[in-house]
């Protein structure tokens, strides 16, 4: 998972992490097994990165892949899943 307050950590999208748009990101999420809302899931880009379905697809961050849809946690994500998208729904 990226670290927005960590320059040194890696994240799928390209910019340095004050460039970040983590609109989607859920930052009150510290714990991914204490998620249990129906409105909460995780990036199948970045895995353990805790996304707001609700906000995701406000912004735009989701595709729909095979009768099921899958939320992203940056822009950069949904093109990362277009490009081999059997990849990242083996691990969602």
């Amino acid at each position: 998972m990226s670290d927005i307050q960590n320059s040194t950590s890696g994240c799928c999208c390209s910019g340095t992490a004050d460039k970040i748009d983590t609109s989607a990101i859920d930052p009150t999420v510290r714990n991914l097994l204490d998620l249990g809302s129906q409105n909460e899931t995780t990036c199948p880009v970045m895995p353990g990165t805790p996304v707001n379905k609700t906000v995701a697809e406000a912004a735009g961050l989701f595709r729909d892949y095979r009768g099921r849809r899958y939320w992203f946690c940056c822009k950069g994500c949904g093109p990362r899943f277009d490009r081999d998208p059997d990849k990242y729904a083996a691990v969602a």
